[in-house]
């Protein structure tokens, strides 16, 4: 029973799944703004089991750049264009245009097949089956959306395409193209066998949204690629606990809702108001990033109490001193991923708003002559 005056601490220490070490090149910085070209991999700001690994924290720790605001959001495993405003106000401004549909968005990436050659629009209705483990599908139920696609370049096996999203919805780009039956070529959640022999084309998928989890999981699991993900063996074995869950209402309503009830990132794609209104959660880490001096300065002493992460964003060996014997991740020694399993094909080329446009260049997979 605690008493009066009594302290108590809980002391943690946190295994960050590993990231490319791509630099984050800036696109722009002025007096408003800040754009960059996020890298495939790289969660935009802490969530789930990143804090060190994220654009904001790299970016306050190696540019300088603190106090930024979160204007829109990418995929952790979508790399390009992606902009933060430096105020407040500036923040507002563009908040508003995301919310009246006055920003274009144009994404490019490649995918599996011949591409039709002409305009493909897909309307399909997404719906998210798993926040945690950020899996959507096409279904009836779900949100309303339109994607617009051009084809631009067949070397005789993958396409590269241009992507117009003229909505928001999570994964909307991924999930469109794998029910058109070109997934993205190295998608790691919707160009998988879990989905079936047809990989989930024209939205047959034949399993329940419960056994498509599982499936995904051990797919991942089977070729050691949890991380990937952005989930452990302890996020799966936990049960019922969601430990990163500050609201014990939505904890409940999300351990009944996800079979598997890992704190990973949530799904995070393009902008979506709607969905942003309603879920606290991913609103609470956006407004509030844990990215000022003193924050940073609180996790870089996290070292001295046990904490066996590495902070230029690799996972190195880790000498016996540093392992915990009563955490479960210091017990499993896993490879690390090559360089190309941290890259998805799909890029934010262009973002355009009414008195700004910010682009960045064609990444090489994308090139007419390139080659696996």
């Amino acid at each position: 029973v605690l008493q009066n005056n009594d302290f108590l601490r809980n002391t943690v220490h946190r295994h960050e799944p590993p990231v490319t070490a791509q630099p984050i090149q800036i696109l722009v910085e002025d007096d408003e703004v800040v754009v960059v070209d996020k890298p495939s991999s790289l969660p935009v700001h802490p969530c789930g089991r990143f804090r060190h690994n994220t654009v904001i924290f790299i970016l306050g720790k190696e540019h300088d750049l603190k106090e930024l605001h979160t204007i829109h959001r990418l995929d952790r495993m979508t790399s390009g264009v992606l902009m933060f405003a430096k105020t407040a106000e500036v923040s507002k401004r563009i908040d508003e245009q995301v919310r009246e549909r006055q920003l274009e968005k144009e994404y490019v990436c490649r995918v599996v097949g011949e591409f039709p050659e002409n305009e493909v629009v897909c309307e399909e209705p997404i719906l998210v089956v798993s926040y945690k483990v950020g899996v959507c599908r096409v279904d009836p139920k779900g949100k309303s959306c339109k994607t617009i696609f051009q084809r631009l370049s067949y070397n005789g096996k993958t396409s590269v395409v241009k992507c117009l999203p003229r909505t928001g919805r999570t994964h909307q780009i991924r999930v469109h193209l794998q029910y058109l039956g070109h997934p993205i070529v190295n998608d790691p959640i919707y160009n998988m066998e879990a989905w079936g022999p047809a990989r989930g084309k024209g939205g047959k998928i034949d399993k329940t949204d419960e056994e498509l989890l599982k499936a995904l999981v051990e797919e991942h699991r089977s070729k050691q690629s949890l991380d990937i993900l952005g989930i452990s063996e302890e996020d799966l074995n936990s049960g019922a606990e969601n430990k990163d869950c500050g609201n014990s209402s939505d904890c409940t309503k999300s351990a009944r809702a996800d079979p598997i009830n890992e704190s990973s990132c949530p799904a995070e794609d393009t902008e979506d108001p709607e969905r942003d209104a309603k879920d606290p959660e991913r609103n609470d880490v956006a407004a509030c990033p844990p990215n000022s001096d003193s924050d940073l300065e609180t996790l870089e002493k996290n070292k001295e109490l046990g904490s066996c992460e590495n902070q230029d964003g690799q996972t190195g060996e880790k000498s016996s001193e540093e392992k915990d014997p009563l955490c479960a991740e210091c017990k499993i020694t896993r490879r690390d991923p090559s360089p190309k399993e941290l890259v998805m094909f799909l890029h934010a080329l262009r973002y355009k708003g009414a008195e700004f446009e910010y682009c960045s260049k064609m990444p090489a997979w994308a090139m007419e002559d390139w080659e696996e």
